[in-house]
């Protein structure tokens, strides 16, 4: 397979030898529509280090593109960042097959690596800020607890001046194209903010912390080398601003609107709701969740200031595909946000209700009262919905 599966260059010392998963479309419940790599990196010299390995479906596919570059049995040393399978999940085939000298993870790491596979025995603990020089190499690890598990761990090498970040700077991406510099730069924002939304949304604070730490540390960052999609090599400074910002959870003039319907009648009565926004001043976006998934929502509330909620009511719920986006939402917990909710019914009229008790559950500020709508919305509750976009609209720009 080494003549299939080459490895890529990164530095004179460092490779990509991780593996394109062009299939996965789910990660935690968030679509990824693009696949995404489980990258890992060989760092060579006079004792090679492996940084991380992949899922383990992917095994044969890694190693092949370490033996592109040097016989697998050469490694003497292999780095843990995080453990949660998709990196390490070929870990104990790695550790059978090459059998290195020393295996290295957090603290928090080897007690998740004991518990995931009973590894934790052959796995050496490194501390918080400590260093190590291995095979000619100097490697400088910190702890990132919560980015985004509790065993989450960094690596740098200062020679190369290249921070292997694992999950965080990532993206779920396939492609062949190592580099940001290959890939076109809104397609690398979408992506990096879509994950960012999905994944470290929640753990905001704990990123804060990360990176005033990486900060203090003063590692100079020529490269980021994250576990999932490419390499930024390309001002990697980017990237880190990004998510200082994101960490703040800045929130925008943009409202998103979100709903479901049965028979149009919610449907129009979200399109009132959102000339009113947009007659009111705001960016909107409408978001039907009949084409829209729930880690779009997420991406779209990454910036925006407002979330509007519709849903028909269905034997006295709410629709059941809001349901599944608020309960989503609600663990990314979003800070900041103002709200309301509209729907319609027939006999019985609990879903609009239901929703704005659910937007107070998620710390959303509700500005307004729900808007209902018996069977088909006549022009007054269209006025009604129309106005309920102008109030939310007015609330966005009282705010600044």
């Amino acid at each position: 397979m080494k003549d299939v599966f080459q490895a890529v260059r990164v530095t004179d010392r460092v490779w990509w030898v991780g593996a394109i998963d062009w299939t996965v479309r789910d990660f935690h419940g968030y679509l990824t529509g693009g696949g995404t790599t489980y990258n890992a990196y060989l760092v060579t010299g006079d004792e090679p280090v492996l940084l991380d390995t992949v899922k383990a479906p992917f095994f044969d596919e890694m190693l092949a593109r370490v033996a592109s570059v040097v016989d697998p049995a050469e490694v003497r040393y292999v780095v843990s960042n995080h453990s949660e399978p998709d990196h390490t999940g070929a870990l104990a085939a790695t550790l059978s097959r090459i059998r290195p000298e020393k295996t290295f993870a957090s603290a928090q790491g080897v007690k998740a690596l004991q518990d995931h596979y009973g590894l934790g025995g052959q796995v050496t603990a490194i501390e918080d800020g400590q260093e190590l020089k291995l095979g000619g190499s100097t490697f400088r690890f910190a702890e990132t607890r919560m980015c985004h598990w509790p065993d989450s761990m960094v690596t740098y090498l200062a020679e190369e001046k290249l921070l292997v970040s694992q999950d965080a700077f990532g993206m779920h991406l396939a492609t062949y194209e190592r580099f940001d510099d290959e890939l076109p730069a809104p397609l690398l924002k979408h992506e990096a903010a879509r994950y960012y939304a999905n994944i470290l949304l929640p753990l905001s604070g704990f990123v804060t912390k990360a990176l005033e730490k990486l900060e203090a540390a003063g590692w100079e960052l020529d490269l980021i080398a994250p576990d999932h999609g490419p390499i930024w090599r390309s001002a990697p400074g980017g990237i880190v601003a990004d998510y200082a910002r994101w960490a703040r959870q800045p929130r925008g003039n943009k409202a998103v609107v979100v709903y479901d319907t049965m028979w149009q009648s919610t449907d129009l009565m979200a399109r009132a709701v959102g000339e009113g926004l947009r007659a009111g001043g705001a960016a909107v976006r409408l978001m039907p969740l009949s084409g829209s998934h729930r880690s779009d929502v997420a991406t779209e509330m990454l910036d925006a200031g407002a979330l509007l909620v519709g849903a028909p009511t269905i034997n006295n719920e709410i629709f059941p595909t809001l349901a599944d986006c608020l309960t989503y939402l609600k663990g990314l917990r979003p800070q900041g946000v103002l709200g309301a909710a509209f729907g319609s019914y027939g006999w019985s009229g609990e879903a609009a209700k239901d929703l704005s008790a659910l937007l107070t559950d998620m710390k959303v500020e509700v500005v307004a009262e729900p808007v209902r709508s018996k069977y088909v919305p006549d022009d007054e509750v269209l006025r009604q919905c129309h106005a309920l976009g102008r109030t939310v609209a007015a609330a966005l720009a009282d705010r600044g």
